[in-house]
């Protein structure tokens, strides 16, 4: 497969509106994070790990309609080992399903149910997961501005949700720099970065390849292949083909497939699909880890011959 290029997205206001969460934090008494359900890992903001503290939080894995209903419970029993953590499935545009969260916070932060104080919560989430939709549905009427278009949501607001929690809204943040270079390609794919911050063709060869390996009968269902090629190109070829992406010359449109691919994947109409799943995610985090380690020594000894040569240019002044 051909080097792809990494995906970096982090629009000036979101900087702004971190630096303002890490002012807020300490006043709140809970968290919800609403991530995407097909990438849980990758939807998630390492932010709020570090900004929480001992605050409980409420992860949501929204779009769980969209998701391998199997990895989504595989997901949620992952988080839920962690400490002062809650998981739920949630699909938007079930009301129900959405209520639960009112009771989940209540739950949470019992000593002030009743009392007249408010339970604070902060609501946060990456651009596009469907955020606004959720705090509309919860309050019950249109509070949020909504829209596929990923950041939308540009300053902060409260909303009272009813006589015991008020809710702060932050901007949707995408953090500085998407170190798993697979995170950025998940993102991508499931519409959570720009796309004109992309090229469609390599998201789609890093889609079909997943895709290939994880779902392949529902590929080959979708596309109408009896057996799937061995390669991500191949398969565009075939799928192309087969969907009348066809120009002058009997030539295959590989990158008008690629596009058909990544909508039919964002709309389900492959099926319920989840791109990643813990195990996958721990053993990125290791190769990231060894990244980082790796880029730390090497600007450590740029620093350290750095240092020498200034010696050297002192000495031979003397």
């Amino acid at each position: 497969m051909d080097k792809r290029a990494s995906i970096q997205w982090f629009p000036g206001h979101m900087n702004k509106a971190r630096n303002e969460i890490k002012e807020v934090m300490p006043q709140m008494d809970l968290v919800i994070e609403v991530i995407d359900a097909r990438i849980p890992y990758s939807s998630e903001n390492p932010m709020v790990a570090a900004l929480r503290g001992e605050k409980p939080v409420i992860k949501i894995l929204n779009k769980a309609d969209l998701a391998d209903p199997e990895l989504t419970q595989a997901w949620m029993d992952y988080l839920e080992q962690q400490d002062g953590v809650k998981a739920i499935a949630c699909d938007t545009e079930k009301a129900n399903d959405v209520k639960r969260i009112i009771a989940i916070c209540k739950h949470l932060v019992p000593n002030k149910v009743g009392t007249g104080r408010q339970i604070k919560a902060m609501i946060m989430g990456i651009p596009n997961v469907g955020k606004s939709t959720l705090i509309n549905t919860l309050a019950g009427r249109a509070v949020a501005k909504t829209g596929d278009e990923p950041a939308v949501t540009k300053s902060q607001q409260l909303i009272k949700l009813d006589d015991d929690i008020m809710l702060y809204d932050t901007p949707g943040m995408l953090w500085p720099k998407v170190e798993n270079e697979n995170s950025g390609y998940r993102l991508a794919a499931t519409g959570g970065i720009r796309d004109t911050a992309f090229d469609f063709a390599d998201v789609a060869s890093y889609t079909a390849e997943y895709l290939m390996q994880a779902y392949p009968e529902l590929l080959k269902t979708r596309y109408k292949i009896e057996e799937l090629p061995k390669t991500d190109w191949e398969f565009f070829e075939v799928a192309g083909r087969n969907r009348g992406c066809v120009r002058a010359g009997n030539q295959v449109d590989t990158y008008r497939m690629s596009e058909i691919l990544i909508n039919e994947l964002r709309s389900a109409k492959i099926g319920r699909i989840t791109l990643e799943t813990p195990a996958m995610t721990e053993a990125e985090e290791i190769v990231v880890a060894e990244q980082r380690l790796a880029a730390e020594e090497k600007k450590k000894a740029k620093e350290e011959e750095k240092r020498l040569r200034r010696l050297k240019t002192r000495k031979n002044r003397k």
